[in-house]
């Protein structure tokens, strides 16, 4: 059974910094895809930044490009957002997610290629 459960969100003041964890099992994980989304009241969720197995890419949403960095450690089976100069606007639900390897990398940012998901981790910026 794919698990994936976040953690590290929280409070943090606007400029502030904050590191989110995805700790996954039940997958070969080093074999997988794997994005964070985010999803604020009243909105749909979005793609926040994904790496891709093929290529080693990675894909970020424009409005976090420059503040956000993702990255993995396979020995861990987990994934990292490292998010920086936080602003209001970044407050929501974040997601982990993950997917086998042979959807194509333009697709690596679209909710419906994800058939895995975590619960979420809340981050809230405070103005």
């Amino acid at each position: 059974e794919v698990q994936l459960v976040e953690s590290g969100g929280g409070l943090v003041q606007t400029a502030g910094s904050l590191r989110l964890s995805c700790a996954a099992s039940g997958f070969s994980f080093s074999s997988y895809d794997m994005s964070w989304f985010r999803q604020a009241p009243g909105k749909e969720r979005e793609g926040v930044a994904a790496l891709t197995i093929s290529g080693g890419r990675t894909f970020y949403g424009d409005s976090v490009q420059g503040r956000f960095t993702i990255s993995r450690d396979n020995a861990k089976s987990t994934v990292y957002l490292e998010m920086s100069n936080l602003k209001p606007e970044d407050t929501a639900m974040y997601y982990c997610a993950a997917r086998a390897s042979y959807y194509p990398s333009w697709s690596a940012l679209q909710r419906s290629s994800y058939p895995n998901w975590g619960q979420g981790t809340q981050v809230t910026v405070s103005s």
